[in-house]
């Protein structure tokens, strides 16, 4: 277990792989820890040196009070970045990981090489919609919504034919600190990255699953379209987590755009 102090957060990390490698980094979704990546290290090329982290509010890591900003999470990336010494890294982030990954290359274009955008958009949602995400939560806890979150989450078939890792991944959403949550909420809720990643000068690929109940594949594709130059693909039979459903699809899209960056 590794843990580092920031200036406003603890964070909880793990670094695995080639100590001399290519600087990878994953950043997860809202609602899960770095387990999320699990299945998919096996899968991809060798000679990486990986670093995965809980941002604050989630998994191990601290759990500051109050409403979180994206600016404060990008931040908190940059820095344990710096103090681990991941610089000129390909980036690679899922869900509010992949909002992450956009302000990090946006603010901080000296430690990213290359980002990968996955089940995300420059926008995800409205401020509404979190608003009243949030009410709800204040109301009823993570486990009032953690059933609609699994519809959108998995794919009909994951959810149908592999139900006991459904309810691990269920355990771990409402395992989650209710205030981490809700703080990440309101960081989503107040991010548009749109100008930005209009003026992103970096290789990006965008991930959707064809099944994605929270960033649906025409999302995705239209942040797709405002980063000049960018790549999109689509993982079939895959929802919000595709890297969980289908981590052998995911690593082969994953591991061609690493071998086609390694060297940049």
């Amino acid at each position: 277990m590794e843990m580092i102090q920031l200036e406003n957060a603890s964070l909880h990390y793990a670094v695995d792989g080639d100590p001399g490698g290519l600087p990878v980094v994953f950043a997860n979704s809202l609602g899960t820890d770095f387990r999320l990546w699990d299945q998919l290290l096996p899968r991809l090329p060798r000679g990486l040196r990986i670093l995965r982290f809980d941002k604050r509010g989630h998994g191990l890591s601290g759990c500051p009070s109050g409403d979180y900003t994206m600016s404060e999470l990008v931040e908190d990336t940059a820095q344990l970045l710096r103090a681990l010494e991941f610089r000129d890294c390909l980036f690679v982030g899922l869900s509010i990981g992949g909002l992450i990954a956009q302000g990090l290359a946006a603010t901080h274009p000296e430690l990213v090489r290359a980002i990968v955008i996955s089940n995300s958009a420059a926008r995800v949602g409205t401020v509404q919609l979190w608003q009243e995400r949030i009410e709800m939560l204040r109301a009823g806890g993570i486990e009032a919504l953690a059933d609609n979150i699994m519809e959108r989450w998995f794919a009909a078939s994951f959810r149908r034919e592999r139900y006991l890792e459904l309810a691990a991944w269920r355990n771990m959403l409402t395992r989650t600190p209710l205030e981490g949550y809700i703080g990440c909420c309101a960081a989503i809720a107040g991010c548009d990255m749109s100008a930005q990643a209009a003026q992103l000068n970096l290789p990006a690929l965008l991930i959707a699953g064809n099944e994605d109940g929270s960033v649906p594949p025409e999302v995705v594709r239209a942040t797709a379209e405002l980063i000049p130059g960018s790549r999109f693909e689509t993982i079939v039979d895959a929802g919000h987590l595709p890297c969980v459903e289908q981590p052998d699809e995911y690593a082969r899209i994953l591991g061609e755009f690493i071998e086609l960056h390694r060297d940049v």
